[in-house]
Formats: structure tokens, sequence, C-alpha cells
């Protein structure tokens, strides 16, 4: 702590993010980053961009990313924002959104960037629990609030939330802003995006971190009525009006583009997936069922942490989250074919 912080500072708690360890020869399936590479077609925008027009600045506006996203949706450019990663779309919607009188609702079992967020931005906020299934209860958002937020499939569960419960959700709240969390929807879900002309107050955001393998370019995007994107357009000018460099806009837009590649590594994890989930069960793992790129699985006669410990001796890493209900679970990202094996070795 330092005299020279602001007051707040030394009340924040800020986010922890997965392990980016720096030792070689590792099978990393921590941080659910997709284990195939990005589209060709992105990597050879990205390297037909790195000339001379890189000493100007990139288009704040990235028109050519949003054009790209309602493209492939079929939706309208002033419904789309794009920001530098969905962390920072996500930071926007709560600073633009979700100051509210009421608090902002989310599951007691999900992304631990929101109450980061709500400690940054003093939000208020109530967390509401999944059941014994480790399953969202719309029923449960039917109160008064100042906003709703989930991920879908939710983190780090895995579990998917169908899109009529969304719908139903969104029925009988209709006074206050409704975010959709979909990191990891093309893994196995139907985008919430088909629903957001009938729903005023829905935003459903995204990244290409994850089915389209663009961690490393950090871009991600939102959807909704214009007024919402507003919102955030008026946050973003006021806090860095170029969030996207010129290589992550044409990077992006190129990988929209290429729907083949998209639907060929999407499906290969989809299938490592299901067969990994069957590997685990068949070696005593009770894995939750997934829509995402990664499972969530525990062990009824080993301790989590000891197993995850054991793991990384061998030298294969996983998440493993110090948090009440879900502390003997243990977060896998679905790798390639090779890596599942070498975890499935390594135990």
């Amino acid at each position: 702590m330092s005299k020279f912080w602001s007051p707040f500072v030394k009340d924040l708690v800020p986010y922890v993010p997965g392990e980016q360890p720096k030792m070689t020869r590792l099978v990393k399936l921590n941080t659910n980053e997709n284990p195939y590479p990005p589209s060709p077609k992105a990597l050879a925008a990205i390297q037909a961009e790195l000339n001379d027009l890189l000493r100007l600045y990139p288009d704040p506006n990235s028109d050519r990313l949003k054009q790209a996203v309602a493209s492939y949706y079929g939706i309208q450019t002033n419904q789309v924002f794009v920001g530098n990663g969905s962390d920072e779309v996500l930071g926007h919607a709560f600073l633009g959104l979700f100051q509210q009188a009421e608090p902002l609702l989310f599951p007691d079992i999900t992304y631990s960037f929101y109450p980061v967020y709500c400690g940054l931005y003093g939000i208020r906020f109530e967390t509401l629990a999944l059941d014994e299934q480790f399953q969202i209860q719309v029923e449960d958002f039917k109160r008064p609030n100042g906003g709703i937020i989930f991920p879908n499939p939710n983190a780090p569960t895995g579990r998917l939330l169908p899109l009529e419960a969304i719908e139903r959700l969104l029925q009988f709240n209709t006074e206050s802003v409704v975010v959709v969390d979909e990191a990891y929807i093309d893994f196995g879900g139907q985008t919430a995006i088909a629903l957001v002309d009938r729903y005023p107050n829905l935003l459903v955001i995204q990244t290409l971190s994850k089915s389209r393998s663009l961690a490393g370019l950090r871009v991600g995007f939102a959807v909704g009525n214009p007024d919402l994107i507003e919102a955030l357009e008026r946050v973003k000018n006021s806090f860095n009006s170029y969030p996207l460099d010129r290589l992550a806009i044409v990077g992006a837009a190129a990988a929209f583009e290429d729907r083949e590649h998209f639907e060929q590594t999407r499906q290969a994890v989809i299938q490592s997936r299901e067969l990994l989930t069957a590997e685990l069960q068949a070696r005593g793992f009770e894995v939750l069922p997934s829509a995402a790129n990664f499972i969530f699985a525990r062990h009824p006669q080993q301790d989590a942490a000891q197993i995850a410990a054991k793991l990384r001796e061998q030298g294969v890493i996983v998440r493993h989250f110090k948090t009440a209900r879900i502390e003997q679970f243990l977060r896998i990202t679905v790798g390639t074919p090779e890596q599942n094996q070498a975890l499935l070795d390594a135990l």
C-alpha cells in the first residue's frame, strides 16, 4: 500500500487470471485457449497489414470488423460494439448499464470478474445460488434488480441455459438490462443474438479468444439494441477511442469471414470434449454436462487440489478453484487428442 494511491484502490480485489507458465514442454489445459491455430485467412490479413500504415491510428469505430460481425449474424452495424477483448466490453457494460439503484444479480458460481467489476465501479450486487446440479434457475431472478448478467454456457461449470429459458427470463424482466456473456456459446449452444430484435434490454457479449483461436489478439464484441450500444460507445470514447489496433481489426474480420475453418475447429473441439468426458467417467470422475471448450469434473475419492498438483508434476496444468461448493472440481480445457491423451496418461 502506498500513500500515493487513490483511497478506493486499497479495497480492490483484482481478478486473478489463469496461470501463463514460462516453462516449456507443458500440456496447458488451464485457460480455455483453443488448441487449434487461427484461420489462415486471419493470419494472412494480419501479415498484409504489417506495413507503413502502422504509423497511423486505426479506425476508431472499427467499421470493417463491425460489418463482418453484422454480416455473420444478419444484423445492423449499429447493433454491434467492439472492444479490446470481451473483458473490456464487459467492463464498459458494467459502468454504462449497471450503476442502478437496485442491486445487480448474477449466479453464485460464475465468472469471477463480475464481482471485481462491481468493486471497481461501486456497484451493489447479489448472488443467486445455482441448484444442486449447478444449473441456473431463471425463476430465481424474478425480483427487483438493477440488471442481470450470467455466462452461457456458465463458467466454470460449462452448463448451458437453453434459449427458451433465456427468453422466459427476458419476458419477466423488462425494466433492466440482461447481459448474456457468451464466451463459449459456439461449442454447444444457440446464441441469444437471435433475441436482440425482440428485447431492447438484451445485450449479448462474445469473444474471438475461444472458438476463433485469437486469444492473443484481444477482440470482443457486444450485440444489442442501438440504445445499449450507444451507451457502450459513450463509455469507450471517454476512456480509449482506439481500443482495437489495425492488426486486430483486419484479423478478426477475416476470422469471421472464414466460416469453413471456424466450423472445422469447432467440431474438432466438440468431438474431443465428448471423448474426454467418456474417458474421465470411465476413470471414476463425475463430469458435469458441458457445452463449452472445457469440462468441470471431480473424483469422489481423490482431492482436487492434490490431483492438480500431481498432474503438474507430470507436466499437465489444469485449473483448480479454491471456492465454496466447487473446491473439489477441476476445470479442464479440451485440448488436441494428443494433449487429452497426455492428461489421461498422467491421471
